[in-house]
């Protein structure tokens, strides 16, 4: 790849397909993080202890990631707007479910089939992105698709928390479940078939083609890299408010405030990172976020009772290092595979990257310790600075993704026909 690269336009479809994947992307990951700001209401209502509700939480997504795996073989055998909308719909079924669960078994049961459908959504959108657009310009598809996640923050955490304290825990999920079929709608009316890649698609079963996918070294180095870097990014998570709280001295009042100024940020920088990617070197961005996040993380943890103004500065400078390392990360991963195994590829990569963020939160809970309840969590600084090993690690396999992706653009400069795919599309 070049240092500077110039600027593919998108047609009018491509910004269409976004917009209804960036949607989708929403109502995914809102719902996912809808849990923590309820999990007070919900242990209360259901009578639970921390431990369960954890349970809870990581149920989704190591059933994710589990069936991520189960549908990698077979997720290049279909159209993937068929694919897409059936496990958008089993999706929205799973969040009814979670907002008509009032006891504990089928709280966790809902979240199991809210995982199984939901996880998989993502690499299908991944798999339409990389079939439709150029890699010169999926960062900046990347940036808008993962605004998600910011959107999720501004949006999800104080609305979902006024609809619980009016209406009940139950709402934001059936508003989330309202707004995903709308969506799903959208899909089934206005996305076109994404049907090139069953042209050149193998007569494989669908478990010699998962194995297949699994056995090529290249793919392993890229599903290696997402679990690291997924590691690295979840491990602060499941403590962040606790720590806010306990050791910041954040109030409940402010917390939301919080999340939604860290998610405004994102929203702002999201789109800026995912154009300057597509204009210069994406791993040397992602090195440099990289190394910005491990400094920012060291920081932070490490800090005891702080001004409710500077824990807002820190939250948006390590959003900052997140997000900008996340839009160039993904585009990178996406020229990994071909055609024929970009459906299985994903898959299995969002797979990786659910399971390493369950494992990052069991591992962060091994880490930090509390003596009792409102005390200052013990060990976070120890996070940082794991996040910071791990973070290197990660820049390492990056760069070997990255090798790997300029030999393919040395071998076949087109790493994607896109005009072919699109003709084919009809786009």
């Amino acid at each position: 790849m070049t240092q500077k690269q110039d600027i593919i336009p998108f047609t009018g479809y491509q910004k269409l397909v976004i917009f209804i994947l960036a949607l989708t992307q929403f109502t995914v990951i809102l719902d996912f993080m809808i849990m923590s700001p309820l999990g007070d209401m919900l242990m209360k209502s259901m009578n639970l202890k921390p431990s369960a509700f954890g349970i809870a939480v990581s149920a989704y997504a190591f059933s994710a990631g589990i069936s991520g795996l189960l549908t990698a073989g077979f997720a290049d055998k279909f159209d993937r707007k068929k694919l897409l909308l059936f496990f958008y719909i089993g999706f929205i079924a799973g969040t009814v479910l979670c907002g008509m669960a009032h006891t504990y078994p089928l709280l966790l049961a809902a979240r199991i089939i809210t995982g199984l459908f939901g996880g998989v959504i993502g690499s299908i959108s991944m798999a339409i992105i990389t079939d439709l657009f150029a890699l010169q310009q999926r960062g900046r598809v990347m940036g808008f698709i993962q605004m998600g996640f910011g959107a999720s923050q501004v949006l999800g955490v104080p609305i979902g928390l006024y609809l619980a304290n009016h209406f009940g825990w139950e709402m934001p999920f059936f508003l989330t479940a309202a707004l995903a079929g709308i969506i799903a709608v959208a899909i089934m009316l206005r996305l076109k078939p994404v049907t090139a890649h069953l042209l050149i698609q193998h007569d494989r079963s669908a478990f010699i083609h998962l194995w297949h996918t699994v056995s090529k070294r290249d793919y392993r180095i890229g599903f290696a890299a997402t679990a690291l870097l997924s590691i690295g990014g979840f491990m602060m998570m499941p403590f962040g408010s606790a720590f806010a709280i306990n050791n910041l001295h954040v109030t409940n009042q402010q917390l939301p405030v919080l999340f939604m100024i860290a998610g405004v940020s994102s929203l702002i920088v999201m789109p800026v990172i995912g154009r300057l990617s597509d204009k210069i070197s994406k791993f040397k961005l992602f090195a440099g976020a990289t190394v910005w996040m491990m400094v920012m993380c060291v920081l932070y943890t490490n800090l005891s009772v702080t001004p409710f103004w500077l824990v807002i500065i820190f939250n948006i400078l390590i959003m900052m290092g997140v997000m900008s390392r996340m839009v160039p990360s993904s585009a990178l991963t996406s020229a990994v595979p071909d055609m024929e195994d970009r459906g299985a590829f994903m898959s299995i990569n969002a797979s990786m990257q659910q399971i390493a963020g369950g494992v990052a939160a069991a591992v962060a809970g091994l880490i930090v310790v509390q003596q009792s309840k409102g005390s200052p969590l013990q060990h976070y600084d120890t996070i940082g600075y794991v996040i910071v090993g791990i973070s290197i690690c990660s820049i390492l396999l990056m760069s070997r993704v990255n090798n790997m992706i300029n030999r393919k653009i040395k071998d076949k400069p087109a790493d994607v026909k896109v005009d072919e795919v699109m003709i084919s599309e009809g786009v």
